[in-house]
């Protein structure tokens, strides 16, 4: 699937994500970026950032808490 979103929209959003998704996990950014990173959630969000940037951040930490979560991750 090819999309034509900027870039630059990309990274402020997954950077505003990764962000929101610490706060609500009490995480620093880093902690929360390696957890991301490590249980495939940066590429989801990178992949479907057509779909998740229109969704609300609470419920995209949500739904991406329990992405991580069935992949392995202990936060749930």
């Amino acid at each position: 699937m090819e999309d034509n979103y900027p870039i630059a929209d990309k990274v402020e959003y997954i950077i505003a994500f990764v962000n929101e998704f610490g706060n609500a996990h009490g995480l620093s950014d880093r902690q929360a970026y390696r957890y991301l990173e490590r249980f495939k959630a940066i590429d989801f969000l990178d992949q479907y950032y057509g779909v998740a940037h229109t969704r609300s951040f609470a419920d995209m930490v949500n739904e991406i808490t329990a992405y991580c979560h069935r992949h392995g991750g202990a936060i749930a």
